[in-house]
């Protein structure tokens, strides 16, 4: 029988989790990014960032992983994940009728280390906003 995590380990995870696209959110900045929302919540799903470049809405799912045990951070952005991604960002749309005229692009910034490098995959995957 698996066993539940406890109360403390599932603390640090978010905080693991909170540095990580803190420093996610630092470098789209230091990239000339303006950063829009961090963790925009609907009933759809969750955007981890959500930011903009010019003409460009970056839609950017930030990933930890501590190994490549189970395929790592990009492997661990699962086809029904990036349903409830295109989901909020469908909603964030009709929300903020601004960015509808914006390209859409969505990024994934993967960390395999807290204080490793970022790898920062523009375009990372598509999925249908029609």
């Amino acid at each position: 029988m698996a066993r539940l995590p406890t109360i403390a380990a599932r603390r640090a995870r978010l905080r693991l989790g909170s540095a990580a696209e803190e420093r996610a959110a630092e470098l789209l900045r230091s990239a000339g990014c303006l950063i829009l929302a961090r963790n925009f919540r609907c009933r759809m799903g969750e955007l981890d960032i959500v930011a903009r470049r010019g003409r460009v809405l970056i839609i950017a799912e930030v990933r930890l992983r501590s190994s490549e045990r189970f395929g790592g951070a990009a492997a661990s952005i699962s086809r029904a994940k990036r349903t409830r991604i295109a989901r909020a960002t469908r909603y964030l749309l009709l929300r903020e009728p601004a960015l509808a005229d914006l390209a859409v692009r969505f990024d994934a910034l993967l960390l395999r280390e807290r204080a490793g490098p970022i790898e920062w995959i523009e375009g990372a995957f598509q999925v249908p906003l029609a």
